[in-house]
């Protein structure tokens, strides 16, 4: 038999003290750790490192960034934790001229405010000024040029409040390719039909349509111009169905296809 080490009680105790005063050590560390970080935190509230240093626009071109920042009432000294997002969502998109908003906290103190902003469709003249028109057909009475700059076509004739936020609607849903082309949109106020308008494209083409469902309608538009002599002088009747009326000449066999083809 081989005989066990026989370990004494007095051997014993100065190993479990020694144990226990470990685990009680890691247990205050443990504590102490959490009351520092917590401490930490209501130092970190309580002092200017919760303020707001930085607000940063994200997505404004007609929305001046001061403007922004002063409307969403966020001032340099206010605590980055008390932020009312929804709040300032709410009042930046009173602007008529703002169409969504978010607003996000970056720690430890940047706020940033990325907007949409609805976009310029076109123009209108008043007096000797031309002035950008948004796509909820909004005036930006505060962006007066001189000079039309051919980025968006003019609006003429658009005396109606309610037919222009109609056609600018409209615009804002038509593809840029198409947009682009279109130099001029008259509002023909026709008794017949009040919704009658007439476009100059700057491919030389005219187009007579209708401002209901208007950007569905021209989609089909660069399929009719290609088929069509560039040089001919004429309308392109876009409505229920297509076809192009040449100037005092009647339509002739080649038109009619083309018109029975869009039809279909």
């Amino acid at each position: 038999m081989t005989k066990e080490k026989i370990v004494s009680i007095e051997d014993r105790i100065p190993k479990l003290k020694q144990a226990r005063k470990k685990k009680a050590n890691r247990r205050l560390v443990f504590y102490l750790s959490i009351f520092f970080f917590l401490l930490s935190i209501i130092v970190y509230l309580q002092s200017p490192l919760s303020h707001v240093k930085s607000v940063v626009v994200i997505g404004n071109s007609f929305y001046p960034e001061e403007q922004v920042i002063e409307q969403s009432g966020i001032i340099k000294n206010t605590n980055i934790w008390t932020i009312q997002k929804e709040e300032i969502i709410k009042t930046l998109e009173k602007n008529p001229i703002v169409k969504t908003v978010s607003v996000e906290t970056k720690l430890p103190w940047t706020v940033e405010i990325r907007m949409v902003e609805h976009e310029r469709i076109g123009y209108i003249k008043k007096e000797n000024s031309y002035y950008p028109i948004l796509g909820n057909g909004e005036i930006l009475a505060d962006s007066e040029n001189e000079r039309l700059s051919g980025d968006a076509p003019l609006l003429v004739n658009f005396t109606d409040k309610k037919v222009l936020a109609e056609m600018s609607e409209e615009l804002s849903k038509l593809p840029t390719n198409i947009l682009n082309i279109i130099s001029e949109i008259h509002w023909s106020k026709n008794e017949l039909n009040s919704k009658e308008v007439t476009l100059f494209m700057s491919d030389g083409f005219m187009v007579e349509s209708s401002i209901r469902d208007f950007s569905e309608k021209m989609k089909v538009y660069p399929s009719i111009a290609a088929q069509l002599d560039p040089n001919a002088e004429g309308i392109i009747h876009i409505g229920v169905g297509a076809y192009f009326e040449p100037f005092n000449q009647e339509i002739t066999e080649e038109e009619e296809i083309i018109s029975n083809e869009n039809e279909e």
